[in-house]
């Protein structure tokens, strides 16, 4: 495009072309080009004329100028409608003899890379690939569009957006940067600026709620960025709000509307605004700690912002807002929007979720889908996609499983049972079972667990009269495994052995007497000395 000169140059070169200076005259004593001259002549003698025209510019031989003793000045010479605009200085682009396939190719999508393969290829096209680039980005050019401006009622919209901020150096000298979080009235342009370091979800409603407080009441509306913190789905009719952003809106009772996607002029009050604080008050500042950043922004808003008369209204920014918006604004809400965190978890096959190391059990109906979890010092809630609530659970320790009162035990939750249950258990099916559990676990420690989960388990097909007795043999034998008790309970009970009753009396058998007299006439041996 080329460069526009001022008002008033224009302006010059129109008075001295009337009292009679050549344009190579005008052209060294305001220090311009001669064609630049030549133009605006051409346009003085065009509107003389009425001529609706556009014109060029050629070089040529004007006689006044060659009475000076020029022999190579410019001419004006009226030129063919269309030749105006990029045209007018310099030469003619290559591409303008297949202007019109170029303008079909870029109507089917094609890029200008694709159009110089076409042209090269099929047209015999000798020039260069940036010239079929600059080309097509003239024809590209489209018209600005035109936007309405909107103007608001007192208290009914407030635009927000973040900005960065100041550096924060600390006194170990490493620098942090800061993010600026502004909001904007949008009837009497009062404003206020918080510094934060991060742009989360409890930031962001953090700030904003600071801003309602700072302001003494709530607007209508609320315009906001699409940004994460806030915006599930970004979506011109239909946008999907953060759950706790919801929530916030419902407490005081205010509405939020995400602007379009990639359409910063719905609420370009803010983005002025946030450029506001960032030339003015931040640029080339530098703070200590956060805190002095928003004393400094704090005091800024009373005694600089708030004193500016504004562009627009034309009127002061803090007295227009005392007479007109803070009436209009509506009513805080009692108290302050509860402090929690957030997010979506899955749950897991086992029925739980994993929030800050900890496990709370869900509904098992949920097992595999997402659900939103609220947590704060004492509670985690856990939501559905309607955001009914589902479960309920006291805060615990990182590491230990919060199951939902009344919930049946699962197979996978059996695992986490303590030795002390199982032994207790174990009891319960008969006192030989206890002994034996006493015993595998004086002999197994830690690895007593599952024969002790599979002794329980042996309840579902046997007795435990059966059970008992089996345990009863394999202390006996002194078996600690699971697989010897499987074993005798196959086998059955051992019968008891049978008493034999010895004979007194039978032909094979002697009288004592008859061995002693046997024992007696046996000689002894001597006695040495």
């Amino acid at each position: 495009m080329a460069n526009e000169i001022k008002m008033d140059v224009k302006h010059s070169i129109e008075a001295l072309y009337r009292k009679g200076w050549t344009q190579r005259r005008i052209a060294r004593e305001l220090g311009l080009h001669r064609k630049t001259v030549a133009r605006q002549v051409l346009r003085i003698e065009s509107e003389a004329r009425g001529d609706p025209k556009c014109t060029t510019v050629t070089p040529g031989n004007v006689e006044a100028d060659a009475q000076n003793g020029d022999s190579k000045c410019t001419k004006v010479t009226p030129g063919k409608p269309g030749d105006c605009g990029p045209n007018l200085p310099g030469k003619h682009s290559q591409c303008a003899p297949f202007r019109a396939e170029i303008e079909r190719s870029l109507e089917q999508g094609l890029s200008a890379q694709r159009i110089y393969q076409d042209l090269t290829e099929e047209q015999g096209f000798e020039a260069s690939y940036q010239s079929v680039k600059r080309f097509t980005r003239s024809l590209r050019k489209v018209e600005p569009k035109r936007f309405e401006r909107v103007e608001c009622a007192p208290g009914a919209e407030m635009q927000v957006d973040f900005g960065t901020g100041a550096w924060i150096v600390g006194d170990d000298g490493k620098r942090k940067r800061s993010w600026v979080f502004r909001v904007v009235l949008s009837h009497s342009r009062k404003g206020y600026s918080e510094a934060v370091f991060r742009q989360d979800s409890e930031s962001f409603l953090r700030c904003m709620e600071n801003a309602f407080r700072s302001f003494g009441g709530v607007p209508q509306t609320v315009v906001i960025d699409n940004l994460k913190a806030a915006v599930i789905k970004a979506d011109w009719y239909d946008p999907e709000l953060h759950p706790k952003l919801r929530d916030f809106a419902a407490h005081y009772n205010v509405v939020i509307l995400p602007t379009k996607p990639y359409h910063p002029q719905h609420k370009g009050k803010v983005e002025r605004g946030v450029a506001y604080v960032k030339d003015n008050a931040l640029k080339g500042r530098t703070f200590t700690s956060l805190a002095a950043e928003n004393a400094f922004l704090l005091e800024w808003e009373h005694q600089v912002a708030d004193q500016r008369i504004h562009g627009t209204t034309r009127r002061q920014v803090g007295a227009l807002f005392e007479q007109s918006e803070r009436p209009a604004l509506g009513l805080l809400a009692p108290t302050i929007f509860p402090c929690y965190r957030e997010g979506r978890r899955k749950v897991q096959r086992d029925c739980f979720v994993e929030v800050a190391k900890s496990y709370y059990q869900a509904p098992p109906e949920y097992v595999g889908r997402a659900l939103w979890v609220r947590w704060d010092g004492r509670t985690v809630r856990l939501f559905n996609h309607r955001m009914d609530e589902v479960a309920v659970h006291a805060r615990v320790n990182p590491g230990v499983f919060s199951r939902r009162p009344g919930s049946k035990e699962t197979g996978s939750y059996k695992v986490q049972q303590s030795k002390g249950w199982l032994l207790k258990e174990a009891q319960g099916i008969g006192y030989w079972c206890g002994q034996w559990a006493e015993s595998l676990l004086m002999q197994r420690g830690a690895e007593a667990i599952r024969p002790l989960m599979g002794l329980r388990a042996m309840t579902k097909k046997h007795s435990g009269k059966l059970i008992d007795t089996a345990c009863e043999q394999a202390l006996t034998y002194g078996a600690f495994r699971l697989r010897d008790l499987r074993r005798l309970i196959e086998q059955g009970p051992e019968k008891p052995q049978e008493i034999f009753e010895f004979m007194t009396e039978h032909t094979l058998i002697r009288d004592l007497s008859e061995y002693q007299d046997v024992i007696g006439s046996t000689p002894q041996p001597k006695e040495t000395t």
